[in-house]
């Protein structure tokens, strides 16, 4: 009896220490669902057989929002700064490059001021009707894929425009060109929803430097290349930051906030692991629950409620800041390319009239003091980014923007002044910095305001409505400045104090707010 009962007992306890092993096992499987107390074989066995914790652990939860701002400012979002910064060298390498090729293709094809200003607003209408297009699909299929398309579009019939054989088909083919462009314009979407909100009013300001640096490349290709090989050169070497860029994009992932309201929270978290990684840094503990929003990329989000009012008083900011934006650089490459200055004591390049007393234009190309006035002035986009970053930080958004644009409306009246050359490129330099810090702000006003859900459409509306500004001004600029300067300067000095006390009326503030995800 004593050997049966002996093998009994190390029967039983070969199947306890089994079952002991193997609820371990579970336990290292599943350990945030049940902690397990020591103790003694038969407190063990219990448990095992009633199967009943004695300690819950709560399960814990997290949101991309929180994830964030856990994570924090690192290597990341240097790398994202960098390479999604350098969109913005695309965009105004585009644009500027109207400015810059105007007196060449007009001379090329004995153009007349309205049809040199249908150039550059034949490429805003591209812009706008894309724009509106490219937030839907941003919205619906991901931020990543439309940028990355914008760049490749953008490059591929920027080089066609150089082959162009006509006029008409130059235009045709910037027009295409601006679609491209609004697609890369979503960049400033993705690049937002990464940075943590404390971040957002130093970051974002700082993105002036690329789109200054785009506006000084342009500038340097026309001054370099123009004379010697042609515009039509100059075009081919200006795609080469959107062919580099192609290949450095795919070091940047998709925007994790839409990937949730898209349901793929799995893609989202990878995206968070892998930031959380260069970062050196950690997730929040638990897990990323956050519910997938169906109405995405809807147009009735921007005109519910909540944000009717800010939808509408933030796209006619979208269209005084791209009229005075481009107004200003299309004035001061119009006043110096026709010699429509009024200056003091004025060198014989400048003295010479832009016109034949029969009215037809002479065919007047920059001089190489044009090219440095126009690069004095771009320098003029980033003089003042730390008193923007300063206005973002203790007076908010909206007093910014109201600020902003009635210094704006002083200086356009004040270029009419007659003065020195050197005075024209202070005041230039003031303007093109107001200008510039107006479209930083109302840049990341809207990426804050709108939710995750419908974010890339709202910049999109934004972005359509900023071009009808866009197509007005080179009418302006180009066509009525030949008749009167005082006149053509004046309509952007209006608009914008219009446009400052519409700001003023914005119902959102959102300085240090978390982004929304959904209404």
């Amino acid at each position: 009896k004593m050997i049966g009962g002996k093998m009994m007992t190390d029967s039983m306890k070969t199947q306890l220490v089994s079952a002991i092993h193997l609820q371990q096992v579970e336990m290292q499987e599943k350990p945030t669902e049940t902690t397990w107390l020591e103790g003694s074989a038969e407190t063990q066995l219990v448990l095992l057989q009633n199967k009943t914790p004695l300690v819950d652990v709560p399960d814990e939860k997290f949101t991309v929002e929180q994830a964030v701002e856990t994570i924090g400012f690192g290597r990341f979002h240097v790398l994202l700064f960098v390479i999604m910064g350098s969109a913005n060298i695309v965009e105004a390498m585009e644009i500027m490059l109207l400015a810059v090729v105007s007196p060449e293709i007009r001379c090329e094809w004995r153009l007349e001021d309205w049809q040199v200003a249908l150039v550059s607003t034949m490429v805003f209408v591209g812009f706008m009707v894309c724009g509106v297009l490219a937030g839907y699909i941003a919205d619906r299929y991901g931020r990543w894929k439309v940028v990355f398309g914008g760049y490749v579009w953008s490059a591929y019939f920027s080089l066609l425009t150089s082959f162009a054989p006509t006029y008409g088909w130059f235009i045709f083919l910037r027009s295409m060109v601006g679609c491209g462009v609004a697609g890369v314009s979503q960049g400033f979407v993705l690049k937002t929803e990464f940075i943590p909100a404390k971040y957002r009013a130093y970051l974002l300001p700082l993105g002036t430097i690329f789109w200054m640096t785009g506006s000084m490349l342009i500038i340097l290709l026309g001054m370099l290349v123009v004379p010697t090989m042609g515009w039509r050169w100059m075009i081919r070497l200006s795609i080469t930051p959107s062919i580099i860029l192609i290949f450095l994009f795919k070091f940047i992932p998709e925007s994790a906030r839409y990937n949730v309201s898209a349901g793929k929270v799995d893609a989202a978290v990878k995206t968070l692991q892998r930031i959380a990684r260069m970062n050196r840094a950690s997730l929040p503990p638990g897990r990323l629950v956050e519910p997938a929003l169906r109405e995405r990329g809807s147009w009735r989000i921007l005109f519910s409620p909540t944000f009717r009012r800010t939808s509408l008083l933030l796209w006619y900011s979208w269209f005084v800041a791209s009229f005075a934006y481009y107004g200003s650089v299309l004035s001061s490459s119009e006043l110096l390319e026709k010699n429509l200055l009024c200056v003091i004591n004025a060198d014989a390049e400048h003295q010479v009239k832009h016109r034949h007393e029969s009215g037809l234009c002479y065919c007047i190309p920059f001089g190489s003091s044009d090219y440095q006035t126009l690069l004095i002035s771009s320098l003029g986009e980033v003089a003042l980014v730390p008193l923007n970053i300063v206005l973002l930080n203790v007076f908010g958004r909206r007093i910014s923007l109201t600020v902003l644009q009635l210094l704006t409306a002083l200086l356009f009246m004040m270029v009419n002044i007659c003065t020195t050359m050197f005075g024209f490129t202070v005041l230039l330099f003031l303007l093109r910095s107001l200008v510039s810090m107006n479209f930083n702000v109302v840049y990341i006003y809207t990426a804050e305001v709108y939710p995750t859900i419908a974010r890339s459409l709202g910049m999109g509306f934004c972005t359509s409505f900023s071009r009808i500004g866009g197509m007005i001004a080179p009418f302006i600029a180009q066509v009525l400045m030949s008749r009167s300067v005082i006149q053509a300067l004046t309509p952007f000095a209006v608009a914008c104090v219009i446009c400052a006390l519409g700001n003023f009326l914005l119902p959102i503030e959102t300085r240090g707010r978390a982004l929304l995800q959904n209404s």
